[in-house]
């Protein structure tokens, strides 16, 4: 089998995971694999198994109005044409809606297989109207569309819809033997990771835990991560009175270090996807809460079996949670020896075998 799989970039990111864990997948079983993507990264930052054709095509970037960004899109349309020709494949694989969109231009009339996912929240996240207008245009051009969630999946029409499957993703943790012994953690720690943006919510998290401040001192909160609302958190985190006690480690390769030493992970979402830290922190075997965003962690969580949803965006609602499973330690471990079935229910070898059939079944159609 001779699989394209197309990106964006293999920068830190789930979506980008996730492309990396397949692109091994599938290299290991003698697939002849190639990733294609936007940016001019030559060193991506996941490992990829040597035998992955890994093709940075420098096509990103900003256009300064929109003329010039039509012409910037034929030349990208062109590119990447001819780098799916190039790699002569059996199917291709698109992630992300602007380059799903891309993707589906690109390979119009090669009677080529084309499965694009969506892997983001269609409703909250920013597409911008022309964007939107040329994804309703060209996904009927595909061969099948994949969601991570139903409600994700619910917010197109119809018939895309019928023309659609769920996958969602897998769980995978590194081997035990690589995770460090190394103290990171102080006792008593709660957890989150994620971008700093505002779809994370911590902002949210950070007003939670002040409320429990002073009921329960021996507790601190971990926040790993980066980005443009780091000044904003670290202002907030100060004004909340919560500076020695809320930690940003910034981006670290050891998440499952952090993990593994944690008490209770958080999420504190306004939207997400489908949660990759969430379902890690499961597999860690850790306690964890959950707002009900939309989509994702309710398709993740079994309330109150291996986890607590709590209401999207309510503050009190989500200090309740963590107060309840910071006062009573029976409590916590109940829920996170039930944690660790996430890997079973989203296994590896489970979730490819759902992309593997897909791909017989379009390559099929399409004979």
């Amino acid at each position: 089998m001779r699989i394209t799989l197309i990106i964006h970039s293999l920068t830190y990111g789930g979506a980008e995971r996730v492309m990396s864990i397949m692109a091994n997948f599938w290299a290991a079983k003698g697939w002849q694999v190639t990733i294609l993507t936007f940016d001019n990264n030559k060193l991506p930052q996941f490992n990829l198994d040597n035998r992955v054709f890994y093709t940075p095509l420098d096509i990103a970037g900003e256009s300064p109005n929109a003329i010039i960004g039509i012409w910037n899109n034929l030349k990208r349309i062109g590119r990447l044409r001819n780098a799916i020709i190039n790699s002569n494949p059996d199917a291709v694989i698109s992630f992300m809606s602007k380059i799903n969109v891309i993707t589906l231009l690109a390979t119009r009339w090669l009677n080529i297989p084309v499965v694009v996912s969506e892997r983001s929240n269609p409703v909250k996240s920013s597409l911008g109207g022309n964007w939107k207008q040329l994804r309703q245009q060209t996904y009927p051009f595909a061969d099948r569309i994949v969601f991570q969630t139903k409600r994700a999946r619910d917010y197109f029409p119809s018939n895309l819809q019928t023309n659609s499957c769920i996958i969602p993703n897998m769980v995978v943790l590194p081997p035990i033997e690589k995770l460090s012994l190394d103290k990171v953690l102080r006792e008593r720690s709660l957890i989150a990771m994620g971008r700093f943006v505002r779809e994370k919510g911590f902002d949210l998290l950070l007003q939670a835990f002040a409320q429990l401040k002073n009921r329960y001192p021996e507790w601190t909160l971990t926040i790993l991560g980066d980005g443009i609302l780091r000044p904003e958190l670290e202002s907030l985190r100060k004004q909340l009175g919560l500076s020695d006690r809320v930690n940003f480690p910034g981006m670290v390769k050891n998440n499952y270090d952090f993990l593994q030493q944690a008490e209770i992970f958080i999420m504190s979402s306004r939207f997400e996807g489908f949660p990759n830290a969430l379902c890690e922190a499961m597999a860690c075997g850790l306690s964890v809460i959950s707002t009900d965003c939309p989509s994702g962690p309710r398709e993740i969580i079994r309330n109150g079996i291996d986890g607590i949803l709590v209401p999207n965006e309510d503050v009190s609602a989500l200090a309740t949670a963590m107060e309840r499973l910071m006062s009573d330690e029976k409590d916590r471990k109940s829920l996170a020896v039930r944690a660790p079935e996430i890997i079973e229910r989203f296994s590896l070898e489970k979730i490819m075998g759902m992309w593997e059939n897909l791909l017989a079944e379009v390559i099929k159609n399409k004979i």
